[in-house]
Formats: structure tokens, sequence, C-alpha cells
């Protein structure tokens, strides 16, 4: 699913690495917990994932493509067909509402709307995702602004699944939540992956949640072992 080669990226030519890697390999349907101190560069990683950074030296390989041999808008394209994300902001619309929100995805992948499909198409494939999020149905129709933050994090999560997308990335999605709602709204985030067949890669500080991941990567371990996991 991932493949990193030994990578090396900075946000400007003439400043030091934000990050300095080696070889790191994620197998599809596999779930990372990503865990280090704020500053450490969590989001940029997720960032090189997403194709929204791409390193100077090394590379950063998604289903076998590598994000720098793309130009940009084949990579928003690439990464609109197969990466689903969870804003730490949510970054909802607030003026539409939930379903809408949720039905996103598929207005900017065909792809992503074609898998939907087969399950009545994007509106049912919205509902069928709400419910598994345990966001009761008379709040599909609100503005997404009217909602409480826990809702609204399950609408975020509920939108990066839709149409199946071979990654979802998290980024702190429980930083809102106290710890009763972190436990629930992670259990549901573990399931969905797993029922959508999606990697899931999670930065989070709570370290609680890790035993429940398949991978626990330190970003701080990494960067002095360099990689090679």
């Amino acid at each position: 699913m991932i493949d990193i080669e030994p990578l090396r990226y900075a946000w400007t030519p003439d400043s030091k690495d934000t990050l300095a890697l080696g070889r790191l390999h994620v197998d599809a349907g596999q779930t990372v917990f990503l865990h280090g101190p704020s500053g450490c560069g969590k989001s940029t990683l997720l960032g090189l994932l997403a194709g929204v950074l791409t390193p100077q030296h090394g590379r950063v390989s998604l289903l076998g493509q590598d994000w720098a041999a793309l130009r940009p808008g084949q990579r928003d394209a690439f990464r609109a067909d197969h990466v689903g994300v969870i804003f730490q902001q949510f970054n909802l619309l607030p003026y539409l509402s939930v379903l809408d929100n949720v039905t996103l995805p598929c207005r900017f992948s065909a792809l992503r709307r074609d898998r939907c499909e087969s399950g009545g198409g994007p509106e049912a494939a919205a509902q069928s995702w709400l419910q598994r999020m345990a966001l009761p149905a008379e709040l599909w129709t609100r503005r997404a602004d009217a909602l409480s933050v826990g809702q609204q994090q399950r609408v975020a999560a509920a939108r990066a699944l839709m149409g199946q997308p071979e990654l979802i990335l998290a980024d702190e999605p429980t930083s809102a939540l106290d710890a009763a709602l972190r436990q629930d709204f992670m259990h549901l985030l573990l399931q969905a992956a797993r029922d959508a067949g999606s990697t899931l890669v999670c930065v989070s500080h709570d370290e609680q949640q890790a035993a429940r991941f398949d991978v626990q990567w330190s970003l701080p371990d990494l960067l002095k072992a360099g990689g090679n996991t």
C-alpha cells in the first residue's frame, strides 16, 4: 500500500531537514498508529503520504505510484480516488447538510462514486456510513455547523470512508473529544476501516489507543533509527 524509500524533506531549500527517514512499508489493510511530541513532524509525514508534499530526496509511493512523478493536477485526482482524510479541524463545509458533506468525495472522484453504486448510490452509501458511525438519522439533514464537536467528528470520518478509498489518513481524530468519547470513536473508526478494506494511518497523542493498531510508529524513534520497517 505505502512504500517510503529513504527520504529527506525540508520546508525551504536552505532550512535543516524536517524529516529524514529510511525505508518504511505498510501492507494493504494494516492499521498504523503514529505518535510523537508536538512539532516532531507527524503532520508533515501525513502530508507526504497524501501527496500534498513531495520530498526533496527519496520517494513516497501509494499503490505503486510515486507521488512526485505526477503533475499537481494528477496528484489531486489520484488523491481524490484513493485517499480519505480525517482532518484535525474536520474541514466540513458548514453551510451544507450532513449528507451533502459526506457525499462530497463522490463529486470529485468518479471511481469512489462508482464504488457506491452497488449499494444504491452515494446517498445510500452515506447513510450507511453514518449509521455505522452511530449518528442519529434525524441529524442527517442538519447543517454541519449545527452539530456538536463529537458529531462533526463522526461526519468527517464517514466522509473519509465514502467510496472505500484504499488509504485513510487521520490527523489527531480524537483531540477534540473527552476520554469516554475517544474510546467509542476509535473503536468505530477502526471497525469502519476494516469494513471498507482500507489501510488506516492515524496520528495521535493518545498513546492509550496504540494497542488497538496492527503497527505502532514512534516518529522520534523512526528518525533516530532511519526507518527500515
